[in-house]
């Protein structure tokens, strides 16, 4: 099942996300907005530094505004 925010964007549940409470884990929710070369640019970086695969983002979608797209990536952390 998918939720749907105001721009359109299909978003799963969090209990599709979060995992069963684990004290040495967390769910970071990462968002990028504005151009798609700005957003494609972001990405590439985060990927240079090793935080992020360019894969592990969502497709870029509308946001509704002129020009303007989201990514959204969801990360497991070690505490």
């Amino acid at each position: 099942m998918l939720l749907y925010i105001a721009s359109g964007i299909a978003v799963p549940p969090r209990s599709a996300v979060l995992t069963p409470a684990d004290p040495h884990f967390e769910t970071i929710h990462h968002s990028l907005r504005g151009s798609p070369a700005g957003v494609e640019q972001t990405v590439k970086h985060l990927h240079k530094l090793r935080y992020a695969d360019p894969n592990d983002w969502s497709r870029p979608q509308p946001t509704g505004q002129s020009g303007e797209v989201i990514v959204i990536l969801h990360r497991r952390l070690r505490l």
